[in-house]
C-alpha cells in the first residue's frame, strides 16, 4: 500500500512537470508568433524560470537526438519517457504486491 502511495505521489509530480512543459511550449509559440515578446519583464522572467526548471531535463535529450532543424522534439520525448516511467513503476509495484 505504501509503495502505491509513493508511486502516486511521484506520478503527481510528473504531472506537474508535464504541465510546465506544456506551458513552456505555449509560451514559445506566443513568442515565435510575436504575440508576446521577451522585452516585457514578466514574460522574460517566466521564460527564464521555465528554462531553469526544464533545461536540466531537456538538455540530455537534446544531446542524444539528431538535428531536426528548427523543430525541438525533446519536450515530447521527455513527456513520453516520464509517462513510460510511471507505467513501469506501477507494473513493478503490482508484481511486488502479488508476491
Amino acid at each position: 500500500m505504501l509503495l502505491y502511495t509513493l508511486i502516486s505521489v511521484f506520478s503527481q509530480l510528473i504531472d506537474i512537470v508535464v504541465m510546465v512543459v506544456i506551458v513552456q511550449f505555449v509560451l514559445s509559440l506566443l513568442i515565435a508568433f510575436n504575440v508576446v515578446n521577451l522585452h516585457n519583464k514578466a514574460v522574460a522572467a517566466v521564460w527564464t524560470a521555465l528554462g531553469a526548471i526544464l533545461d536540466p531535463m531537456l538538455n540530455p535529450i537534446r544531446r542524444i537526438m539528431p538535428n531536426t532543424g528548427g523543430i525541438d522534439f525533446s519536450p515530447m520525448i521527455l513527456i513520453f519517457g516520464l509517462r513510460i516511467l510511471v507505467q513501469v513503476l506501477f507494473f513493478f509495484a503490482s508484481l511486488a504486491t502479488a508476491v
